[in-house]
């Protein structure tokens, strides 16, 4: 069977053909990478729609439906994109509907962390589980929840939005909360969360190698600070320490709540694991019941840089799966 997918990101916006062989995922072709944020979205929309005409033609067989993956809010049941911060001027975008009718297939639309956790269930770490949590941890922080066997969206669609868990009283913002979830565990947090530690160091007349004077901090990021713990730099141990410890903490909230088989963590957690998971695991003990801590890994996602094509084919997948065959198509 083969499959379109459309992801729809504020840095990148990209069309993918897949072929599903099996359970196994195989791309046969990719469009190009575009930049949402250089055109309206109707030019935009023009564009992908053309890639996916091209693309389908490399299919053996007319494709069997669409997905369309893109950060919230969504309005999935209606197909409408709805002001993602990340995508200014995108408001109330049939993007189902647009799809659906120039192609004559059925589209889907998923938000972001909703199609990560069904790529990496079906094709990626969480293979084989019945209930999986997947939190995206990249620029921003959120979760898509596959319990008992079926994504769970909530009663507004807005089911996984972790990020703005309260922490902490104080900490860096995410979510437009002092001390969130995404505060301390996200990229734009982790930086912030730097700038603040290296200040503190420079206030008391210490000059850290990661930020040598007040210049420097803006240079601060989570990736800059991942190298630098990775390689030993004391103060970007600490604060990777630091989310470290407040991931633990988010965890152990998951981990009682739902009590998942698996928790799936992609990017910042899959690149920098060894400097974040020692301290997480070390709340994690002491906070949670021993019962649900058991019954629950904790591992990177494996889909990496390629989950935004994964997710977006896996959302056309998983829509032909429940909603048609439930005898309740939405476009």
């Amino acid at each position: 069977m083969y499959l379109l997918g459309v992801d729809i990101g504020g840095t990148k916006c990209r069309v993918s053909l897949g072929r599903d062989e099996g359970g196994e995922l195989r791309f046969v072709s990719r469009g190009n990478e575009r930049a949402a944020g250089e055109r309206a979205p109707t030019a935009m929309l023009k564009l992908l729609l053309d890639d996916a005409e091209r693309l389908a033609k490399d299919a053996a067989e007319k494709p069997a439906a669409i997905g369309i993956s893109c950060g919230g809010p969504l309005d999935r049941k209606r197909g409408l994109i709805l002001s993602p911060p990340n995508l200014p001027g995108w408001d109330r975008i049939g993007v189902t509907a647009y799809f659906q009718a120039a192609m004559g297939i059925p589209a889907f639309l998923q938000n972001d962390a909703d199609a990560g956790a069904l790529a990496e269930w079906k094709y990626g770490a969480g293979k084989g589980c019945d209930s999986l949590v997947f939190i995206t941890f990249g620029t921003g922080l959120g979760a898509g929840l596959v319990l008992n066997g079926r994504l769970y969206s909530g009663a507004s669609g807005m089911a996984g939005e972790i990020g703005h868990i309260r922490l902490a009283e104080y900490g860096p913002p995410g979510y437009g909360k002092t001390g969130s979830f995404e505060g301390f565990c996200s990229g734009g947090g982790i930086a912030r969360l730097a700038r603040a530690m290296a200040e503190a160091e420079l206030q008391q007349g210490r000059s850290p190698s990661i930020c040598p004077g007040y210049g420097d901090l803006e240079n601060l990021s989570a990736k800059s600070v991942g190298r630098a713990a990775e390689k030993g730099d004391p103060l970007a141990r600490q604060i990777y320490a630091e989310a470290g410890r407040r991931l633990g903490q988010g965890l152990s909230i998951i981990i009682d709540t739902l009590n998942p088989e698996m928790i799936v963590i992609g990017s910042i957690f899959a690149r920098s694991r060894n400097e974040l998971w020692p301290h997480a695991e070390e709340v994690i003990k002491k906070e949670t019941l021993s019962a649900s801590r058991e019954a629950c890994r904790v591992v990177p996602g494996i889909l990496g840089d390629e989950i935004g094509d994964y997710a977006a084919v896996t959302a056309a997948k998983y829509g032909l799966e429940t909603t048609i065959g439930a005898g309740n198509f939405y476009g």
